[in-house]
């Protein structure tokens, strides 16, 4: 085959992928992995995560709270409501640990580590079949020469985005 011919086979089955996408309607599929029967799945209710865990940094359960909030608005049709929702999401920091994570030939730390977990419960109310119970973690390591106090808001940034999007793949990234 030439390269003409796998152009235009290639532009067909784009084509007929992006109908197949367009032309389903009652359930809507997103680049970003959501799939939610919008007929069905109107509403989500997210409770305000509380911090649980040992060690506590002020600023981490705010940011939690926002970033999962913001991403069902911003990457779903879904109403945010107080009560009652479709499907409804809480749970609570349960860890947040820094430990060594590798020693150096001196016999000191060289590397440590920061460990985020988030408990997770999640009620499908209208199919009671998709509701768990789960934990989620992101860990992220740092120099041992540095102190926590200057990477953790960054490490912390991230570690919460990694946690949201596992989120938000297992409650509505049914594929």
């Amino acid at each position: 085959m030439d390269w003409m011919k796998i152009k235009s086979v290639c532009r067909i089955v784009l084509i007929l992928f992006c109908s197949v996408l367009v032309t389903s309607s009652c359930i809507s599929y997103k680049f970003n992995g959501a799939s939610i029967n919008y007929d069905k799945i109107k509403s989500i209710t997210i409770e305000n995560f509380s911090n649980r865990s040992a060690l506590v940094w002020g600023p981490m359960e705010p940011k939690l709270n926002t970033a999962i909030k913001d991403i069902y608005a911003q990457q779903t049709r879904l109403k945010l409501v107080n009560k009652g929702g479709d499907l409804q999401i809480g749970g609570e920091i349960t860890g947040y640990e820094q430990s060594n994570k590798s020693i150096a030939a001196d016999g000191y730390t060289s590397m440590n580590s920061l460990r985020l977990t988030i408990n997770v419960r999640f009620t499908n109310n209208t199919n009671h079949a998709e509701d768990f119970e789960q934990q989620f973690s992101a860990t992220r390591d740092f120099d041992a020469k540095q102190q926590l106090a200057s990477v953790q808001e960054e490490l912390v940034n991230q570690m919460i985005k990694e946690i949201v999007d596992q989120i938000f793949n297992a409650t509505v990234a049914n594929w």
